[in-house]
Formats: C-alpha cells, sequence, structure tokens
C-alpha cells in the first residue's frame, strides 16, 4: 500500500514590524494560545519567544521579535534590537506587520532589517478599522515599490477565518522536513519563563502607561511541591524590578491593593496554563539604572 498522505512540513517564520502594530495578538491568535504576552505598552515583548502550531501535515514555528525600538539607544536596546536582526536572518519566511492604509518611518526602519532571499508577506493588519477599502489598492502599489513582497495579505487578527487563511498561505513556504516539535508542544520556553512573562503582563495591564518600560520581572524561586490534594503544585517567588522608589509605590498601590491584583491574575493565569495549584509571592525593588548597565541587563536573562 502506497502513503499519499501529505509529506510534513517544518519551518520558521518571523513576525516583524514597529512596536504597537498587533505583532504578540497576531501570534497569539495563531498559535491559538496565550504564550506571548499582548499589552498597550510598547516593548513588552522582549524575548524572542517561539509559537508552535501544527496544522495538517504542516508545523509552525513562529518567532516573535521585540518591536524594533529606534528612539533609545541603552544597553536594553542594544540587544532588544540584535535579538530582532538575529530573528530575521535565519527564517523561511516573514511577516511584515503594518497597519493597514499606512506606512511610517518607524515601519521603513523594520523593512531595512529584511534580507535578501527570504520571502516576505507584506500582512496588512486592522483591516477593521479602514472605512473605504477602495483607498487600499493606491497604498499596495506604493507598499509593492518599497519591497518585493511575496504576497500581500489583509487580515484582522482578531478574526479567526482570516487567521486560518494565513495558515494556508504560509504553509507553501515551509521546506518539506519532518517536523522539530511534538504536535502539542506551544512553546520551547520553559514554565518559568511563562511565569515571569505572566507577571510582566499583569504588572503592565495595572500600571498603564506610568510605569517604564523598563521595569522587569526576575522569578527567584520555582520548585514543584509534592501536594496530597493537587496532582502539581508550584511555589514560585519573583521580584519586580523597578528604577526609582516611585515606581515601587505605583506598583504597590494603596495599602498594596494594586500589587495583589497582579498577584491573584497571574497565579490565576499560571494556573489555566500550566494546569496545576500555584502559590505565587511577589516582592518589589528598586535598582536604577539597570536598563543601562549591560552586565545588569544580562544577569536579568536579556541577550
Amino acid at each position: 500500500m502506497t502513503d499519499t498522505s501529505p509529506a510534513q512540513r517544518c519551518g520558521l517564520i518571523a513576525i516583524i514590524g514597529k512596536p504597537n502594530v498587533g505583532k504578540s495578538t497576531l501570534l497569539n491568535a495563531l498559535v491559538g494560545q496565550k504564550i506571548s504576552i499582548t499589552s498597550r505598552k510598547a516593548q513588552t515583548t522582549r524575548h524572542r519567544i517561539t509559537g508552535i502550531r501544527t496544522v495538517g501535515a504542516a508545523q509552525f514555528v513562529f518567532v516573535d521579535t521585540p518591536g524594533f525600538q529606534t528612539r533609545h539607544s541603552t544597553a536594553l536596546n542594544k540587544s532588544l534590537n540584535k535579538t530582532v536582526m538575529g530573528a530575521v536572518g535565519d527564517v523561511d519566511l516573514v511577516l511584515f506587520v503594518v497597519e493597514a492604509g499606512k506606512f511610517t518611518p518607524a515601519d521603513a526602519k523594520v523593512l531595512s532589517l529584511l534580507k535578501p532571499g527570504i520571502p516576505v508577506l507584506l500582512v496588512a493588519n486592522k483591516l477593521d478599522m479602514v472605512h473605504r477599502r477602495g483607498d487600499i489598492a493606491p497604498w499596495l502599489g506604493e507598499m509593492q515599490k518599497r519591497h518585493d513582497f511575496a504576497e500581500f495579505v489583509p487580515i484582522s487578527a482578531k478574526n479567526a477565518k482570516d487567521v486560518e487563511r494565513l495558515f494556508g498561505i504560509c504553509e507553501k513556504y515551509l521546506p518539506e522536513q519532518p517536523w522539530w516539535y511534538a504536535e502539542d508542544e506551544l512553546t520551547d520556553r520553559s514554565e518559568k519563563f511563562l511565569a515571569s512573562e505572566t507577571v510582566r503582563e499583569k504588572l503592565f495591564r495595572f500600571t498603564g502607561d506610568e510605569l517604564p518600560y523598563t521595569s522587569t520581572v526576575v522569578i527567584d524561586k520555582f520548585e514543584e511541591e509534592p501536594s496530597p490534594k493537587h496532582k502539581r503544585m508550584i511555589r514560585i517567588a519573583a521580584t519586580i524590578v523597578v528604577e526609582r522608589d516611585g515606581h515601587k509605590a505605583m506598583v504597590i498601590g494603596d495599602g498594596g491593593e494594586r500589587l495583589k491584583r497582579i498577584g491573584t491574575e497571574a497565579r490565576q493565569e499560571l494556573e489555566k496554563l500550566m494546569d496545576c495549584k500555584v502559590f505565587l509571592e511577589i516582592w518589589v525593588k528598586v535598582r536604577s539604572g539597570w536598563a543601562d548597565d549591560e552586565a545588569r541587563v544580562k544577569s536579568f536573562g536579556y541577550e
């Protein structure tokens, strides 16, 4: 009997674009579960987070690059920008995400990073915000002059049909080769990493724009403990590192209220993601100037 099932495909796909064009939202929609944190604050995705999704015979390994920083040139940003360059160089396909109908100098800067020879899809996101579809054609003509895009894919990352269609388009760019991951694996990052990202997301959600993005989260303890009541129980101690005493007060909030909410929501989300009982303690410490200090940036786990 001959095997007529399609050959397995597997490849790396980078999602790039300037901050806040919807890259993390798109990654979450593609992976089908929250693994890259989404936040309205620029600069929340700092690591090369990989989302993995297997559809039919194809396995898509997504590399979510940090929003490329052009404004500041601290040690932290140099490390982030290096991550972007690394992520774009060794992939099979690039999704260049822009807001439909718009193109800014920041978009141009990201576009200039692309290496020749790698196919690039122009993903026009937030299509639902464009009121006159007729306006898209001239914009598209302009974009095609800027780069030789393999295809143009208008989508709204919030629309499930658009996301499914994107898989179909991406599949043909992946090389025919065996899958790298088991079918049900979502991320190659550890649970400890998920813990720090989740606390960080809640931190930014509850502090809004008041808190500079240089705040970070360090996991001091991540231990599994035996429990008669739960099949798995994990004890986590995390430290939120901020630049100033004023920021510390802001994170803690009146009577500790804000810190409590950050802790509760992070714990509930982690229990869902890891399917276990979580005990989470969060401390807040001030370490001024850490984002400018290369050695310290490294010690906090950035490349």
